[in-house]
Order: structure tokens, then C-alpha cells, then sequence
């Protein structure tokens, strides 16, 4: 739903039935949408502390986890200049009085290290869950002329790698992470799991029953040494097309993805 005060670049955009809104670019760069809303509904309703949301973007995903997840207190993590400044914007939003307080943002890159992660803001042990919808777009797919969705869609190939060394850091042990690829992401981001979260919790996601997963949801926990679990799957859409019961309490901030 546009806003008056907003310029035509931009839009602000409804979520959860209303329970927030964001800021979003208009005609390029990423839009937020249903992954971000996904990813979120990952963590536990009752879960308490902070929550970093890494390469967030306008905030889609941090936002869901304050709203739904009442004593966290989420920190979006974004580089992009412009996007970033859509996060800014969404937290000052008349609208998002409720939740705003408990938001906050930092301009910096997920794949700093060290000192100079510290330095950026984001501290060691500091969050009880850190989320990410990173880009997941391979180099070799076709690329837009959009630098700024190219930003956001497109990943290098150390990507899970880097993100996921930046969230075993940030992440207090025994905190949890949440995180939605695509399919074919599933062994590097197992890779760069290991040492630093366990227990993972998978849940393919698929358009429609009988069809290939086109998405997958994890949640691990730093330092768990279980083994992985493979859930049932999460179906969008039933066979007339219908968004299904689940998938639209999921989506919408009713429901959690784990049960919890």
C-alpha cells in the first residue's frame, strides 16, 4: 500500500496482517515476500533475547520475529546503502510504533571478521538466534541488469561459508540459527555447519505436492552435536491453487514453523 509521504521509488508494503509495514525500492531491487516471512516463522514464539537478522535488506524477516516473538529485540544487519536506508525508514514508521523500540540497524558487510566485525558493531556471543535469507542465485544463472537485485539474489561460492563463520561468531552457544536456501545449496551450507551448529532441523518446502522442493528451512543450535533431522515438508499450495492452511499461518505470524 502506498504512502503519500513516500516518493514513487518506493513503497510501503504490508506484512502480517498488518501487524508491521515496510519501506521497499519500487521496480528494482529485491522485494520482500514470502522466503523472508518463512525464514522468520523458524524461531520459537516464545523465544527471548536478542536476534540478528544478517544481509536483512528493508527488514522483512527481523521485523517478522519482533512482531510474532514479543521479548526479542532484533538488530538488521544490511551493507547495501539503499536498502539500508529502507530498513531506517521502516523502523521510523508511525505504524511500526509498537514494534520499533525493539528495532535496530547496522550498516555492515555479513562477511567481515575479527576485529574489524567487532569494530562494525556486531559482537561475539551477543545474539540468542541470528536468521539470514542470503542471496542464493548462482553466478552462472542469468543475471539481471539490476545491480541492486543482482546484490541481493546473486552469491559467490563462499558465501555459506562466510555467513555462516559470521553467525557461529555473533551467536551465544546454544543459540539458534535459521536459515532458507534453495535445494541445491543444501551440502556447501552443511559444510560450513560443521564445528559450529548441530542438531539441524530440515524442512523442504515445495510449491505443490508431487513437485520438487523448490526451497529449504533450517534450524540448528551452536554447539549441538546431534545429527540432522529431515522434517515433513511444508506445501504452499494445494491442488486448486489455494494457499494452504499452514503455509498461510506460517506466512502471516500465526503459527510457528517448528511448533514451538
Amino acid at each position: 500500500m502506498p504512502d503519500t509521504n513516500t516518493e514513487a521509488r518506493h513503497s510501503v508494503d504490508s506484512f502480517h496482517r498488518d501487524a508491521f509495514r515496510l519501506v521497499q525500492p519500487t521496480g528494482r531491487g529485491h522485494r520482500s515476500g514470502v522466503d523472508a516471512m518463512l525464514v522468520a516463522s523458524a524461531l520459537p514464539g516464545g523465544l527471548e533475547g536478542a536476534v540478528a537478522d544478517l544481509g536483512a535488506g528493508a527488514g522483512a524477516a527481523g521485523f517478522a520475529v519482533a512482531a510474532r516473538c514479543l521479548k526479542t529485540r532484533v538488530t538488521l544487519v544490511e551493507n547495501a546503502p539503499e536498502m539500508a536506508e529502507c530498513a531506517r525508514r521502516s523502523i521510523a514508521l508511525p505504524e511500526n510504533t509498537a514494534i520499533s523500540d525493539r528495532m535496530r540497524l547496522i550498516e555492515a558487510d555479513v562477511t567481515l571478521s575479527g576485529d574489524a566485525r567487532e569494530e562494525a558493531g556486531l559482537l561475539r556471543n551477543a545474539y540468542a538466534a541470528t536468521i539470514m535469507n542470503p542471496p542464493f542465485n548462482s553466478a552462472s544463472d542469468r543475471a539481471t541488469p539490476d545491480v541492486l537485485k543482482r546484490a541481493a539474489h546473486v552469491m559467490d561460492d563462499t558465501l555459506f561459508e562466510t555467513w555462516l563463520r559470521t553467525a557461529a561468531a555473533i551467536t551465544m552457544p546454544g543459540g539458534l540459527l535459521a536459515l532458507i536456501a534453495r535445494p541445491a545449496s543444501l551440502s556447501p551450507i552443511l559444510d560450513a555447519l560443521k564445528g559450529r551448529f548441530g542438531g539441524a532441523r530440515i524442512v523442504p518446502v515445495h510449491g505443490r505436492a508431487g513437485n520438487p522442493a523448490i526451497r529449504i528451512l533450517l534450524r540448528a543450535q551452536k554447539g549441538n552435536r546431534a545429527g540432522l533431522t529431515l522434517e515433513p515438508p511444508l506445501i504452499l499450495r494445494d491442488e486448486d491453487n489455494r494457499v494452504t492452511e499452514r503455509a498461510e499461518a506460517l506466512t502471516n505470524g500465526q503459527a510457528a514453523l517448528f511448533g514451538d
